[in-house]
């Protein structure tokens, strides 16, 4: 099994991703994204949700 790890971004946050190579999907973090979109850089705070 062959993952790809990357960085995107969203509003200009980094959202951590990873490539399925046996599913042909990415896979993104859910505490980045909610980081993102309630313009917030602490992970600790984004377990709240």
């Amino acid at each position: 099994m062959s993952n790809k790890k990357s960085i995107r971004f969203f509003n200009d946050h980094e959202v951590r991703a990873v490539w399925d190579e046996e599913r042909n999907q990415w896979w993104f973090s859910v505490l980045d994204i909610l980081g993102a979109i309630n313009e917030q850089d602490d992970h600790e705070k984004n377990r709240n949700y």
